[in-house]
């Protein structure tokens, strides 16, 4: 499997809620999150019934459980790394072919990056994050039914989606353990992968002096013993 990153082109809606009791503001981001039965981008095509599935399963997982947060630009893999999280996704429904999301800015230190970009002025944009494989027919690269949306990431640049889809993550492919982990996968030659396992420092033995104490312990016994 990659790791597929979509900028969405649209504008994202911003709106500040205040808690009548407490007086504390709420940012929220909305706009289009992902789209369906068109080309991005990078030329690749999302069918509305593999969208579908992947938003339903995102949705019962994440959304509902209030498990669904993303960062302040992408990482380097597919896991969410909470030091970096920005916000929390309230809500994804459709709206024709495009998903339809909702984000609520926490009070995180990436947060508050965001509130302050918000209230600067800075247009932002949003950029889904998942896994899944590519089949190319006609001109365009499908994404197969086995993707899976992992989050969807707050952005700035949307220049840097390209470098990061088509030059990090070049070569390397993903593969979920049976505790839903993912683990990369370098390729090797075409066809062939190798599981990029962590480096394994091999720690030189400990060699413990042992001392011959026997001859001096000798040595005492006939000393005592010539005393007697």
């Amino acid at each position: 499997m990659k790791l597929i990153a979509e900028y969405t082109d649209t504008d994202l809606g911003y709106s500040i809620t205040e808690d009548a009791k407490s007086g504390k503001k709420n940012v929220f981001i909305e706009g289009v999150f992902m789209s369906a039965e068109s080309k991005n981008r990078n030329g690749r095509i999302y069918s509305k019934k593999v969208l579908e599935k992947a938003i339903e399963k995102y949705n019962q997982d994440q959304v509902i459980t209030g498990r669904a947060v993303g960062e302040l630009n992408h990482p380097d893999g597919p896991s969410i790394n909470l030091d970096k999280v920005s916000h929390r996704i309230t809500e994804l429904k459709w709206d024709g072919n495009n998903v339809m999301g909702k984000a609520l800015v926490l009070d995180t230190p990436m947060g508050q990056v965001v509130k302050g970009l918000v209230e600067g002025g800075v247009q932002l944009g949003v950029s889904s994050r998942g896994m899944g494989s590519l089949e190319s027919k006609n001109g365009a690269n499908y994404v197969k039914d086995d993707f899976l949306l992992n989050t969807v990431d707050i952005v700035q640049d949307p220049s840097a989606q390209n470098a990061f889809v088509n030059g990090i993550y070049e070569g390397t492919n993903w593969s979920m353990d049976e505790e839903g982990h993912f683990i990369p996968f370098k390729t090797v030659e075409e066809g062939e992968t190798e599981m990029m396992e962590p480096e394994v420092v091999e720690e030189e033995p400990i060699v413990e002096e042992i001392v011959d104490n026997s001859k001096s312990e000798i040595a005492g016994f006939e000393h005592f013993l010539s005393k007697l």
